[in-house]
């Protein structure tokens, strides 16, 4: 067992709200920390609607839900949310600037015993580990999202990271019913998403082109490899958000047209409030999405 008691989660989106239920419900104190009422009051919305999900999909009652809400609080100041904080996870937008300046303010008003980690998709532990003032104490915890179902956690710590805080954090994520993916050196996007954003980009760049529309991607890769999902359905439980800012950042540094012209598409969606599942539309409609209609595959 870890020392690892009371966790801050910090950023209370759509993969931060589910961070931090899967602590509290596997017995962890947890404060879930956002800039302003208004995040906090979606917060607990997010988490509300991750009863159902509980419990149809690890089949267990209104009790067991309950208890895991008796140990999540909820803060809109960051001092008063770490002050007890033997880990903090970090799920703010994936920005490096954002994140730079987050850094910096949590290391002057976090306790010297407290770990970092960043949830970061595609960003590396040595981006912002200065930033922290506490190297030796700061890796990368990355959840793949629906974490009660997917539930991976990919650690990487950058070269100052003391291996004996990368072994807990490891055990750590056994202990919130998670498998610990370690990685051995840094790589941006991890496994998991080394994997999945170039897969993610290709139906995307299709759909920019004008090759196809979004359904007939999704139904030509769920048909030929007998996937349950194709990419425009994954993005959307990914969040449109998130993807916005992942592919963002790639189309920025490859200096890529084409995925400048899919940021440009995703972007008029998060305008038209389009979020993905979180918003009831992306792609597709929720909570009765086309791509789970029986019909979907049928010619």
């Amino acid at each position: 067992m870890t020392d690892i008691k009371n966790v801050t989660v910090a950023g209370s989106g759509v993969l931060g709200s589910q961070i931090a239920y899967q602590s509290a419900y596997s017995g962890k104190n947890v404060t879930i920390y956002d800039i302003n009422d208004e995040a906090i009051a979606k917060a607990k919305e997010r988490v509300k609607g991750l009863r159902s999900l509980y419990e149809h999909d690890l089949n267990i009652n209104d009790a067991e839900f309950e208890a895991g809400l008796e140990n999540l609080s909820y803060s809109t100041d960051l001092a008063d949310a770490v002050k007890d904080a033997d880990l903090v996870i970090e799920a703010i937008p994936e920005k490096p600037e954002i994140k730079h300046s987050f850094y910096q303010q949590l290391a002057k008003i976090a306790p010297a015993k407290t770990i970092f980690a960043s949830n970061s998709s595609t960003l590396v532990p040595s981006m912002f580990m200065d930033d922290t003032g506490r190297p030796e104490k700061f890796l990368n915890l990355h959840f793949a999202n629906q974490v009660w179902l997917n539930n991976t956690a990919e650690v990487m710590g950058s070269p100052k990271t003391d291996p004996e805080i990368y072994k807990e954090i490891v055990e750590y994520a056994r202990e919130i019913g998670m498998v610990p993916i370690q990685l051995q050196k840094e790589q941006p996007g991890y496994i998991l998403n080394s994997l999945l954003i170039p897969f993610l980009n290709a139906g995307q760049e299709l759909w920019a082109k004008g090759v196809a529309d979004p359904q007939t991607i999704d139904k030509t890769w769920m048909k030929a490899t007998g996937a349950p999902k194709g990419p425009f359905a994954i993005l959307d439980v990914v969040g449109l958000r998130t993807a916005y800012n992942i592919t963002a950042t790639y189309a920025a540094n490859a200096h890529d047209e084409q995925l400048q012209a899919v940021v440009a598409n995703i972007k008029k969606m998060l305008d038209d409030g389009k979020l993905g599942r979180e918003s009831g539309e992306g792609f597709y409609k929720y909570p009765h999405p086309a791509f789970e209609d029986p019909d979907f595959l049928k010619i």
